[in-house]
């Protein structure tokens, strides 16, 4: 009975994130300003370290997680460095 409700709590989940990436993906496609698509890129790299965590959890391997992970890094880095690009113009001084 536990493992069936945290199946399905993990299928729901998985299946809330790729929703979440399509909104990602749509405000990336559609946002008016540049700062809008930075914030769906940043959203659009949690969204997919979390979705692998997630597959990670359910298949019980560990590979899964360290993806996350260098998701999770590349993300952040590629989101400080458009931010650093729209606020002064260049990304390295």
């Amino acid at each position: 009975m536990t493992s069936d409700l945290a199946t399905a709590a993990i299928l729901a989940s998985q299946f809330l994130l790729l929703l979440g990436m399509g909104m990602a993906i749509v405000r990336m496609v559609r946002g008016p300003r540049a700062q809008d698509r930075v914030l769906a890129l940043d959203a659009l790299s949690i969204d997919g370290m979390l979705l692998l965590l997630t597959i990670g959890i359910r298949t019980g391997s560990i590979l899964y997680v360290e993806a996350g992970l260098i998701i999770a890094v590349l993300g952040f880095a590629a989101t400080a460095a458009f931010a650093k690009f729209l606020l002064r113009g260049e990304v390295i001084e």
